[in-house]
């Protein structure tokens, strides 16, 4: 038996994704997915080989992770739009022995073949099962302290986790999920398709996030909507103006808030709009999903709720000794521990050893505090360079490195401030080379080349010096004050 997807065929006829107008049903799902994994292993390669794939939103795509899973292949996902130094990194560290398209890839002719991903094929026999805790994904974090490091994920990760999941959530078979989020990171691809696939519930992807798109599938049947706070602001902003589209939504059995901290203000304007409230998970690549809120529980804005069942967590200290305090306000570093928790970083035993003690506690380098009837809320990164912008993590060093590539820049700083569409904008502080006078718009251009559109500048500040204290370091306090 998989041990992430065991029941795919006991689903038989009904829907199983429906992406765009293309759908499959769980028979067809499976027979596909085995005929993709017989092609791949034809070829050559064998389970625990890696394999990347070109995460665009279509049903050739998911046919292709959900293939790799049953044969044991280990999936790389691929956000379409990184740049070209990301995607040398990627593919220099996960070194895949494929990378499958469902269309051409802008870089193709400075990477290993691209092979497309072809639908159908006569239905093989099952492969046979991969072991639980075998590799099964490997996600890219957001290069918040240097290159983007690679998380692997075991099946056995997957599988708690979404079992989890789906007892808080009492997510099941009756359930259609919606959703509009890439397929290259856990909130879309392991959240969205694999947990549905496992609850046998359908899957909704919508290739571009619409808010009358979203109400069209809840007036269509829907009965969960997974999406980020950026996408929860422009939702509201749509539904103040459609009552037609309220009514929909208002249906809604469980709306999902995850990636960022959904902010009080639009907690509180979608439960005036809805009559319900959104819920709010915590989770990070390297644990996937480690706290959140019931369906039944209390829906309290600023909480993620409490751990999953199967998730230790607990607070510590700048010693990683343990806090005892629930009084929701002393704060500490959050430190989890159970099946969810990944295997390590691909090719850094250093890194891993850095985030992972002897008795398996894996500190995330977020701040919290906790109450005494256990739940969690989160009050920021021990880290001060980590910026959610649109849902999405953006390391500022990364964006630091890019903008200092640029020959007419000598030293940059950036930051994020705050912004009530995407979360968190992200600004940029350049001191120029000598004699240059770079346009923000040639750097902003020149950040979006490098690196993926959602990690360039929204506004670049052209300074003399950048403010720093007595040691050299950069007094990023100030900055945000500035840009703010």
């Amino acid at each position: 038996m998989h041990p992430l997807l065991p029941d795919l065929v006991a689903f038989g006829d009904r829907i199983a994704l429906r992406i765009g107008d293309e759908t499959a049903t769980f028979a067809a799902l499976a027979a596909a997915a085995d005929a993709h994994a017989a092609r791949l292993l034809a070829s050559g390669l064998r389970p625990g080989d890696h394999v990347a794939v070109w995460a665009t939103p279509s049903l050739p795509t998911a046919i292709a992770f959900v293939g790799n899973a049953r044969a044991g292949l280990v999936s790389v996902p691929l956000n379409p739009a990184l740049g070209e130094k990301e995607l040398a990194h990627v593919l220099a560290d996960a070194a895949p022995r494929r990378i499958l398209a469902t269309e051409p890839t802008p870089f193709a002719a400075r990477t290993p073949a691209v092979e497309g991903i072809p639908i159908g094929g006569a239905a093989p026999a099952t492969p046979p099962a991969p072991a639980p805790d075998a590799p099964f994904l490997i996600l890219y974090t957001s290069g918040t302290t240097g290159a983007p490091k690679g998380a692997v994920l075991t099946h056995r990760n997957a599988a708690a986790n979404l079992d989890a999941l789906r007892a808080v959530w009492a997510w099941g078979p009756d359930d259609v999920l919606v959703h509009a989020l890439p397929l290259f990171h856990v909130h879309g691809l392991v959240l969205g398709l694999f947990g549905s696939l496992r609850a046998g519930s359908t899957l909704r992807i919508l290739p571009k996030f619409s808010p009358s798109a979203i109400a069209a599938a809840f007036a269509d049947g829907a009965t969960m909507l997974f999406a980020v706070p950026t996408m929860y602001h422009r939702l509201a902003e749509h539904l103040e103006a459609n009552e037609r589209d309220r009514a929909a939504l208002a249906a809604a059995r469980l709306l999902v808030s995850g990636s960022a901290a959904l902010p009080v203000r639009e907690h509180e304007r979608l439960a005036h709009l809805l009559g319900q409230r959104v819920v709010e998970r915590y989770g990070l690549t390297e644990t996937l999903i480690n706290c959140a809120v019931r369906a039944d529980g209390e829906r309290r804005p600023g909480t993620v709720g409490p751990p999953l069942p199967g998730v230790e967590l607990r607070l510590v200290d700048d010693a990683r000794r343990p806090i005892d305090a629930c009084d929701d306000a002393t704060i500490g570093e959050i430190a989890v521990r159970g099946p969810h928790v990944f295997a390590g970083y691909l090719n850094r035993p250093d890194a891993t050893a850095a985030v992972r003690d002897a008795e398996g506690w894996f500190y995330t380098g977020d701040l919290a505090t906790r109450s005494a009837d256990g739940n969690v809320r989160i009050v920021g990164r021990r880290a001060t360079d980590l910026i959610k912008s649109g849902g999405y993590k953006v390391g500022a060093g990364e964006v630091e490195a890019a903008l200092l590539e640029h020959p007419a820049v000598r030293e940059a700083a950036v930051v994020g401030v705050p912004d009530e569409d995407l979360g968190e904008r992200i600004v940029a502080f350049v001191v120029p080379a000598e004699g240059a006078a770079p346009s923000e718009a040639a750097l902003v251009d020149h950040v979006a080349h490098l690196l993926a559109p959602h990690k360039r500048p929204r506004a670049v500040h052209l300074v003399e010096a950048l403010p720093r204290n007595a040691m050299g370091k950069v007094l990023k306090k100030e900055l945000r004050a500035r840009a703010s």
